[in-house]
């Protein structure tokens, strides 16, 4: 039996960090929570969760050195998986209550509010995965947990596979598969059994510990 990949999960003081490494360590992975950048650097994989604003979020990465951090990782091509708000900095910009402010910039695009009557969009919704997905691989006509009212319209690479979802006439990027990069809008953690495959063809694993 091959080890279980070494996963570092970054702390930089936002996230539904317990939940995310429980549900990881269940996936088969060895979780390492931490906000110390070397141990982060030891691991194999990398999660960046968050909740909470846009703004928020990157000045607490910023002041944590996640920023940085996040960009050599991508640079390297090493995979990475970002999840909520986490999926949300790696975008050039979020636009937030009229505020602009910049993001990680890994992919082109800005997060703006989305566009639907009944806000934030909670709850249990099915997607639509890209051709030539992995991650969803097993759970394409599954449902999963959002809790937002931001998120992508567009400004994703041309070459990555992109994963819809649509909300109250509204449709948003729900994940983007980019190279050695992935994120959800959603919450895997939060999304059972289907989340727990996704984090699974994450992983590379075959079946859970």
């Amino acid at each position: 039996m091959s080890a279980a990949p070494t996963v570092g999960v970054l702390d930089y003081g936002s996230g539904n960090l317990h939940s995310a490494c429980r549900a990881l360590d269940a996936a088969g992975a060895q979780v390492h929570l931490t906000s110390d950048l070397g141990e982060l650097g030891s691991c194999e994989r990398l999660v960046v969760p968050g909740v909470g604003a846009f703004a928020a979020c990157m000045n607490q990465l910023d002041a944590a050195g996640g920023v940085g951090f996040v960009r050599d990782w991508v640079a390297q091509g090493r995979p990475m998986l970002g999840i909520c708000v986490g999926h949300q900095v790696l975008f050039a910009k979020g636009v937030e209550h009229g505020e602009q402010a910049e993001g990680i910039g890994i992919y082109p695009g800005t997060i703006d509010r989305l566009q639907a009557p009944r806000l934030p969009h909670m709850g249990w919704n099915q997607v639509a995965p890209g051709e030539g997905s992995t991650l969803f691989e097993g759970v394409e006509n599954q449902r999963f947990y959002f809790v937002h009212s931001y998120g992508a319209h567009d400004g994703v690479p041309d070459d990555a596979v992109v994963t819809w979802c649509e909300h109250d006439g509204d449709r948003f990027v729900a994940a983007v598969e980019w190279g050695q990069v992935c994120s959800t809008q959603f919450h895997p953690e939060k999304s059972g059994a289907a989340g727990a495959r996704l984090l699974r063809n994450w992983l590379g694993v075959s079946a859970q510990k």
